[in-house]
């Protein structure tokens, strides 16, 4: 007898509620800096898309892209393959023909920091432009907004900066000085899913916003990304870029949504060439597959309770650190008083003067199987892959290389609950005591 998809979905269900969870054993149980939450309702929705078998963009797509939209709210969501191709597709839209006398071209400066994760960046070089670099607040992890203005010339079109860890950067500032240069901004959200400013969305003020469903993110698709933006004629550019670059916005499996699809004459082409085969960008294919876009449906209902987690975390380890042998040696993270972060993690920057060292911190918290990071690249323009690329740099990156030297975060995802909380705090305290002996 054939098996219906309820029974199916159901067994998945079943099957999910007998895993049995890894009880957390102190210092022998990894405890990770990030990762993902996964229950049977994920699973139920992964089965569910892979037995439809249609596999690429299709019913849970328009699903994901809706309760996006609504999160946010934007209005135009275009899911993608990562975070990463997200600032790729979400920065080459801006460069496309189709946007006059506003498009970004070759040569074009660009005002970004150094400090953070590359492919915030890299999509400027990609293009042909330049990033011109402004420092970085090691207190925050984010641009300091007040060398911004400074670093306008006549050749910068926009501004692309991510909210570091989750903490929103100064919008009022960016946005003002967008505005009365006429540059574009893009907000990079990936690590910031749900964090606010004066009580609105991140990724809600610029002309573009970028988020990732990587695993160590705040819900995950396994891979996967979106761009979000309020204007439709760039988002139709984006969606160009994604799927191949062509000129047609038919979606998988559609035929003549333009109702002219053999009455167009684009280019050098003979009239009435098929629209699905004409091609008004050098585009990729950078589609999220269905079932990816099922767990983000379902991931993205859990989004409000992960991130009120990830906020208790934060507020205890800095309840702990507070006024206390800790907070004498370490900078812990602060944020401006219009932000409410969503936290990806906790920054922490060895102070001047102290006579701990950043190796042997993170070493020793290793070897008590508590993960740790860097704040991503540090300083880029000492990165290798630099060596060869054109930048400009508008003012002294000193906060960006006292980051590069003595910034780390610890985990506070969801994932880390009481035991593993009072463990790292804990930690932390004995560790800081020994290298001080």
């Amino acid at each position: 007898m054939a098996l219906s998809r309820e029974h199916i979905l159901q067994a998945c269900a079943q099957y999910h509620a007998g895993l049995e969870e890894e009880a957390f054993v102190p210092g022998a149980t990894y405890v990770p800096v990030s990762g993902k939450v996964l229950n049977a309702d994920d699973l139920v929705h992964l089965v569910d898309a892979s037995l439809d078998m249609w596999l690429t963009a299709g019913r849970f797509s328009d699903k994901f892209s809706e309760a996006l939209a609504a999160f946010f709210p934007l209005k135009y969501v275009n899911l993608t393959v990562s975070g990463s191709a997200a600032n790729l597709l979400a920065f080459s839209s801006l460069t496309s023909p189709k946007l006059g006398d506003r498009r970004i071209e070759k040569g074009a400066e660009v005002i970004t920091v150094a400090a953070g994760f590359p492919t915030t960046v890299t999509p400027i070089i990609q293009n042909g432009c330049i990033p011109v670099f402004v420092d970085a607040d090691p207190r925050t992890g984010n641009v300091d907004a007040s060398l911004i203005e400074a670093a306008v010339t006549p050749r910068t079109r926009a501004i692309m900066l991510a909210h570091a860890l989750g903490n929103p950067f100064d919008l009022e500032t960016v946005m003002a000085v967008a505005e009365k240069h006429d540059l574009y901004v893009i907000e990079d959200c990936c690590d910031a899913l749900g964090a606010t400013f004066k009580g609105r969305h991140v990724g809600t003020f610029g002309d573009l916003a970028t988020l990732s469903f990587y695993p160590a993110h705040h819900i995950t698709t396994g891979e996967g990304g979106a761009v979000l933006s309020r204007h439709k004629h760039i988002s139709k550019q984006v969606e160009s870029f994604r799927d191949w670059g062509r000129d047609c916005w038919c979606a998988p499996g559609m035929d003549n949504t333009c109702n002219k699809r053999f009455k167009w004459q684009l280019g050098d082409l003979p009239p009435g060439y098929d629209h699905k085969y004409t091609y008004s960008h050098i585009g990729y294919n950078m589609k999220l597959t269905d079932m990816q876009a099922a767990i983000g449906v379902s991931q993205l209902k859990k989004a409000p309770s992960f991130i009120d987690a990830r906020r208790r975390n934060f507020a205890a380890y800095t309840d702990a650190f507070r006024n206390s042998c800790v907070e004498d040696h370490l900078i812990l993270p602060e944020f401006l008083p219009d932000a409410d972060p969503s936290w990806f993690g906790y920054l922490m920057t060895v102070r001047d003067g102290s006579p701990l060292k950043r190796v042997d911190i993170l070493t020793r918290l290793e070897q008590r199987r508590i993960g740790t990071r860097l704040l991503f690249a540090g300083n880029l323009t000492k990165q290798p892959a630099f060596a060869s690329v054109e930048y400009r740099i508008s003012s002294p990156l000193t906060g960006t290389d006292k980051i590069m030297n003595d910034s780390f975060w610890i985990g506070v995802w969801p994932g880390i609950q009481d035991a593993q909380r009072t463990y790292v705090i804990e930690t932390l305290f004995d560790v800081i005591k020994e290298l001080l002996d």
